[in-house]
C-alpha cells in the first residue's frame, strides 16, 4: 500500500485489508478445541470402537433398539483437520449416552465410556460449537448477499462468549478465554466496510449499528463513545458516495449526443437531471444519505432480499445505490466452502507441483464430478472428499 500511495486509493485505503472471515473463525474455534480436546477424548474412542467393523455396528444398533432408543443418525467419527466433524461427531453421539452405558456392561473389551461429567462438557461444547457451525455455514453462502449480515453476526459470538466466560465448568471457561484472545485480535472492532453494509440493510441501518458497537465493546447505546463510532461510519459513508460522485462525472456521456438520438417524451428525464446538476454535488450527496436514514426501517423478515429492495425502492438514492451494488457484492469468506471449516494447512505439496498440466485439469475435472455427485449424500456433514483429502495430505507429509 505504501508504494501505490494512499492518495490513489479508495478512501485512501482505509477500506482495504479486510481479513477472511471463515478463517478468523476457524482460528477462534481451533484454539477452543485445543483448550479441551482431552475432555471429549473418550467420546471420540467411544464413536471409533463402535464403527470399527460392520459387527461392533450392528451391536451398536441392536442395543439401541432393545433400549428403544432411536436411531436418526448413525455414528460417525470425525476427523480431526474439521472442526465441524467433531460437532457432528458430538452431536450424534450425545443422544446414544444410554447405548454406550449399557454396551460397556456387555463388551469387557470396551473401555473408554465417558463419565458423567464428560458427557455433561460434550453437551455444553456441542451448543457453542453450533453457533461457530451456523454461521460459518451462512457466511459460505454463494447464493446471497453476506455482507449485510456479517456485523451482527459477528457481535452475537461475541455476546455469547462473554455468557460463556461465567460458565461453572472449568474447561468452558478456558476454552472460552483462549477464544476471546484470537477473537480480540482481530475482531476488537469491525472493518468500516462490513459496518458500512450493514448500514445499507434498510431493515438495520443506523440502529443495528448502535446495538452491535454497544455489544461489541460493553457499553451503553447512549454513551458518546457508540455515538461517536455510528458518526464515523456515516463519514466513511460520506467518503465514499463522494468518490463514486466524481467517478459518475468522469464518465458522463455527452448531453448533446444523447439529444439527437433521444425521443420526445424521454425529454423529461434530461431535464431533471439538468436540475439535479443545478444543486451542489455534496448537498446532493448528503441529502440521499438524510434521506435513506429517515425513511424508516423495512420490516424484518429473514427471506428479506436486500439486492431486490435496492433493486426497486433504491432508485430514490441514485448514488448510494451504486455504493450498495458494489459492497454487497463482497463475499465475507475467500475460501472455497469446502474449506470453510478445516483448521489444516492448504497449502501445494511438493508431490502436486510435480503433475503436469494436462494432469491437473484431469483431476480437477474428476473432482468436480464427484463432488457434483454426492454433493446431497453429505449435506450438512463432514465431506468424505475433504476428509480423504486431509488424510493423504497428512501421510505425504510424514512420509
Amino acid at each position: 500500500m505504501s508504494k501505490i500511495g494512499k492518495s490513489k486509493l479508495l478512501c485512501e485505503g482505509t477500506l482495504l485489508h479486510m481479513c477472511c472471515c471463515a478463517h478468523i473463525l476457524n482460528l477462534v474455534v481451533k484454539d477452543g478445541l485445543d483448550a479441551m480436546k482431552s475432555a471429549i477424548e473418550n467420546i471420540r474412542e467411544s464413536v471409533a470402537y463402535w464403527t470399527a467393523s460392520p459387527k461392533r455396528i450392528e451391536t451398536f444398533e441392536d442395543m439401541a433398539k432393545y433400549n428403544k432408543v432411536k436411531i436418526t443418525r448413525k455414528l460417525r467419527l470425525d476427523c480431526k483437520t474439521r472442526w465441524n466433524s467433531t460437532f457432528i461427531m458430538l452431536d450424534i453421539a450425545l443422544p446414544y449416552r444410554l447405548v454406550f452405558e449399557r454396551l460397556k456392561e456387555k463388551d469387557k473389551q470396551y473401555e473408554w465410556l465417558p463419565s458423567s461429567e464428560e458427557w455433561a462438557f460434550a453437551t455444553d461444547v456441542v451448543e457453542r460449537l453450533r453457533l461457530f457451525y451456523e454461521v460459518t455455514e451462512l457466511f459460505s453462502g454463494t447464493g446471497y448477499v453476506t455482507t449485510n449480515v456479517y456485523f451482527p453476526k459477528i457481535c452475537e459470538i461475541k455476546m455469547k462468549m462473554r455468557q460463556w466466560e461465567t460458565s461453572s465448568n472449568e474447561i468452558v471457561q478456558n476454552m472460552t478465554k483462549s477464544m476471546a484472545v484470537k477473537f480480540d485480535k482481530y475482531w476488537s472492532d469491525i472493518q468500516g466496510l462490513m459496518a458500512i453494509a450493514t448500514l445499507l440493510d434498510p431493515r438495520y441501518t443506523k440502529q443495528m449499528l448502535v446495538a452491535c458497537f454497544a455489544m461489541l465493546h460493553g457499553i451503553e447505546p447512549s454513551c458518546y463513545e457508540c455515538t461517536a463510532k455510528v458518526d464515523d461510519i456515516v463519514a466513511s459513508l460520506h467518503s465514499l458516495l463522494d468518490h463514486y460522485e466524481v467517478e459518475s462525472e468522469a464518465y458522463k456521456p455527452d448531453e448533446e449526443s444523447i439529444l439527437s438520438t433521444m425521443k420526445a417524451p424521454a425529454i423529461m428525464s434530461v431535464f431533471q437531471n439538468s436540475v439535479a446538476q443545478q444543486m451542489p454535488a455534496t448537498a446532493r450527496l448528503q441529502g440521499e444519505i438524510e434521506q435513506y436514514l429517515n425513511d424508516g426501517l423495512v420490516p424484518y423478515t429473514e427471506k428479506f432480499n436486500v439486492l431486490d429492495w435496492w433493486k426497486v425502492a433504491g432508485t430514490r438514492y441514485a448514488t448510494l445505490r451504486k455504493v450498495a451494488r458494489d459492497i454487497f457484492g463482497i463475499p465475507v469468506t475467500i475460501v472455497a466452502s469446502e474449506s470453510a471449516f478445516s483448521t489444516g494447512g492448504r497449502k501445494l505439496k511438493e508431490h502436486r507441483s510435480r503433475l503436469t498440466s494436462d494432469m491437473v485439469e484431469v483431476l480437477m475435472c474428476s473432482q468436480d464430478w464427484l463432488r457434483n455427485k454426492y454433493k446431497d449424500a453429505y449435506t450438512g456433514e463432514a465431506s468424505f472428499w475433504t476428509c480423504l483429502q486431509d488424510i493423504q495430505e497428512g501421510i505425504q507429509v510424514s512420509a
